[in-house]
């Protein structure tokens, strides 16, 4: 009998484990190109949009990356696997280099978790760290890593330090974004309250949200966590030990490929085999992709420190401890600690051995930071020949260079960004008061940037079918698609929604018969077009989800299919049947579909209020009340051929996209004051790329007379039918000698309450 493991003299057969090996190989590779891949992902998104201190955003330290991480540098931690040839040593070397990279790569992203994420992943950093470290100097006194010696002792000794560095940092990100966050509602106000005085002068709606956007963008860009992070001191620090690592790794590769005769190797092959290349090669690639994005944040830091035109000023300063650096550890240690020990003695000597502890980190944190300046000062008399040529050549290229033919770091200027300072709305920490030019300097004109680059996409088919909008007599399109006349199916209506109005609209118009193909496609294209806004104005209201829900259901079927939940439109539109006919389908569809749920959840209705209905529910008592209002118009409005009922559904169409885009202004402030301060920065840019797209539109939508509504009233459609009810009201009981006084025009708000 075979023993399981055995051969049949009953030896182990150890050649039958390592089999898996090269394939095991593979796998490593495959994780260190997909850190190769992350790395340069981010660095391209730095560059792309001209972010050199380059914010992480698909490499991160998560549990994902750092699973990934682990699988990676497996060759670091094999205690007992034989490498005996050159390639096996390096890989060893490009594994624990690999790890120097992750951390000086992945510095910033800290800045953007919360303090639970914070502590748990940089435990599980300093675990793998640990656990490395420990794996390769048991390799050393074992001789399973036989040469490379003091390669590996360096890059041991950096990624020990990265690792203390990367975790006292963390310490400070709650610290700095409560500082921030203060900080940011004063200049809030500040901006507000310039916006307001904007008001008042000649300028343009445009030209005032285009300056607004800059305040805002300048707020929220300089208080990003990440960007706090990217150009920290000690994240400088970090670039440049990360750099001294890749350069570790990189000398040793140099020599063993230029100069083989100072090795002596063991022969032999690895049990990786022919995968030991690949791991060699992804890893490498690995460790240049991931220090391209730290050595570009120490370069930019020595270039931002150095001195100007030769002169050397600023060294002697700034070597003060920031209080922000250590609040957050002097909070600790006066807080008492809550543990369930009730004996007098035992608590003080805990207490004071807590206090002794916090002590010694502050202590720590001091040296860290103090070690980081040192070693930016040290990058500064090492730069500084260099950064002074360049400089020197820039200024001789600006003098022979014609005007203008050299742009900003945007590469466009706007004529009026020079005239606003935005100094004042520049989010610094203490110690950073050098930067404050720099930082304006640099983002000044990215909003205009993103404006410009955002016109080049005008919603084309939107922009056609407002044509047709009718502002001048009050959008009456908003209470003709839904009569106050029809009978509601329940006690009780459901609100409109702008969305699913629209959606149902489209519906019924792709359901019409005879229409041109091409016509129905130009409809299609504007609504999807709008509704891309319309969606962006809906979410600044909290209620309305379902109907909202509702709207992007109906609109995926009768985008993709021409279908209406079950209904085929356009079978519908080729049945023979006139447009009567086909309205009173639709609309005996969507009633049975109501009562079919109100039987079944009669209950339900009066409990949760109609906003709660389902979605299924809400498309369908959208469908009937449309059609219905359409056919009590029916003879008075002449539908009765096919393409004057398209045309009028085409014009309510744009009279509803017309009226909720007038909220676009109100929008594009909104949303650069998200609560959020990771997501700050996000916002404003999709706000600046929303002006850009519809900066046309806003112009066209100013100049028409609007319904004297306050913001908040415009942005629900309902308001807008309650004025217009209103009106017509008063309109009805108007003698013919007086004078209907006109609604008053809506005043620009570029405030946020």
């Amino acid at each position: 009998m075979v023993k399981l493991g055995c051969g049949t003299d009953g030896v182990l057969n150890e050649a039958k484990f390592s089999e898996p090996l090269p394939w095991i190989g593979v796998y490593i590779a495959a994780a260190s190109l997909a850190c190769a891949v992350a790395m340069a992902a981010d660095v391209i998104h730095g560059f792309r949009h001209w972010k050199l201190w380059f914010p992480c955003k698909s490499f991160t330290i998560n549990a994902t990356s750092l699973t990934i991480i682990t699988v990676a540098v497996k060759l670091s931690v094999d205690l007992n696997t034989p490498m005996p040839r050159g390639q096996d040593q390096l890989a060893k070397l490009s594994s624990t280099a690999l790890i120097c990279t992750v951390m000086g790569n992945s510095m910033p992203s800290i800045g953007a978790m919360e303090n639970k994420e914070i502590l748990t992943n940089i435990l599980a950093l300093g675990i793998l760290v640990v656990t490395v470290v420990v794996n390769i100097c048991i390799q050393l006194g074992t001789g399973v890593i036989f040469v490379f010696h003091l390669e590996h002792a360096v890059i041991m000794f950096l990624m020990l330090v990265l690792l203390v560095v990367l975790s006292f940092s963390a310490l400070i990100v709650p610290t700095i974004k409560h500082t921030l966050e203060l900080k940011y509602k004063k200049k809030y106000k500040m901006a507000q309250k310039e916006c307001s005085e904007a008001n008042g002068t000649d300028k343009s709606l445009e030209q005032k949200l285009r300056e607004a956007l800059m305040r805002y963008w300048m707020m929220a860009h300089t208080c990003s966590p990440q960007f706090v992070m990217g150009r920290s001191v000690t994240c400088t620090a970090s670039g440049a030990l990360c750099l001294l690592s890749a350069a570790t790794l990189a000398e040793a590769m140099v020599r063993f490929y230029l100069m083989p005769g100072s090795f002596k190797f063991c022969k032999g092959d690895s049990d990786y085999k022919w995968s030991i290349n690949l791991i060699l090669l992804t890893q490498a690639v690995a460790v240049g992709m991931g220090t391209i994005a730290p050595a570009i944040r120490w370069f930019f830091a020595i270039n931002f420190r150095c001195p100007k035109g030769g002169r050397k000023k600023g060294h002697g300063k700034g070597y003060k401890l920031e209080e922000y650096w250590i609040r957050r550890l002097v909070e600790m240690k006066e807080c008492p600690l809550n543990i369930p020990v009730h004996n007098r003695l035992c608590r003080r000597i805990v207490h004071d051995a807590k206090v002794k502890f916090l002590n010694l980190c502050i202590w720590i944190q001091a040296g860290i930071v103090f070690m980081s300046k040192v070693i930016r000062l040290i990058s500064i008399f090492l730069m500084g020949v260099i950064l002074l040529c360049y400089n020197r050549c820039r200024d001789w290229l600006k003098k022979i260079t014609p005007e203008n033919s050299i742009g900003n770091d945007s590469g466009l200027e706007s004529p009026h960004s020079s005239k606003l300072n935005l100094s004042h709305f520049v989010l610094h920490l203490e110690g950073e008061d050098t930067l404050v030019e720099v930082m304006m300097k640099d983002n000044r004109d990215a909003t205009d940037y993103w404006r410009k680059k955002a016109m080049k996409r005008q919603p084309k088919y939107l922009m056609e079918l407002l044509e047709l909008s009718r502002p001048t007599e009050g959008f009456k399109g908003l209470t003709e698609f839904d009569s106050f006349k029809v009978p509601s199916l329940d006690t009780e209506e459901a609100p409109n929604c702008w969305a699913l109005s629209l959606v149902t609209l489209t519906s019924i118009a792709i359901a019409v018969p005879n229409i041109e193909s091409n016509s129905i496609k130009h409809l299609i294209a504007g609504v999807n077009e709008g509704l891309v806004y319309v969606r962006n104005i809906e979410d600044m209201q909290r209620n309305l989800v379902n109907s909202r829900k509702a709207a992007n259901v109906v609109w995926l079927g009768v985008e993709l299919y021409h279908r209406w939940l079950n209904v085929d439109l356009r079978k519908l539109s080729l049945q023979g049947k006139n447009t009567k006919e086909i309205l009173e389908v639709l609309s005996d569809t969507g009633k049975n579909r109501f009562m079919e749920f109100k039987k079944c959840n009669a209950n339900l209705c009066l409990l949760d209020g109609p906003s709660k209905w389902p979605i299924k529910v809400l498309a369908a008592n959208s469908m009937y009340r449309t059609c219905q209002s359409i056919l009590l118009d029916y003879e008075a409005k002449n539908y009765k051929t096919p393409e004057r009922l398209f045309e009028a559904i085409t014009v309510m169409v744009s009279d509803i996209l017309a009226a909720c885009l007038t909220n676009l202004k109100q929008f594009i402030t909104t949303k650069c004051s998200t609560s959020s301060i990771e997501e700050r920065e996000e916002s404003v840019r999709h706000a600046a790329h929303v002006l850009g797209r519809t900066e046309t539109i806003l112009k066209r939508l100013h100049e028409k007379s609007l319904p004297g509504l306050n913001p908040d009233q415009m942005v629900v459609m309902d308001e807008w039918r309650s004025f217009h009810k209103l009106n017509s009201s008063l309109h009805d009981t108007h003698t013919p000698g007086s004078e209907l006084a006109s609604p008053t025009p809506y005043e620009v708000y570029l405030t946020v309450d």
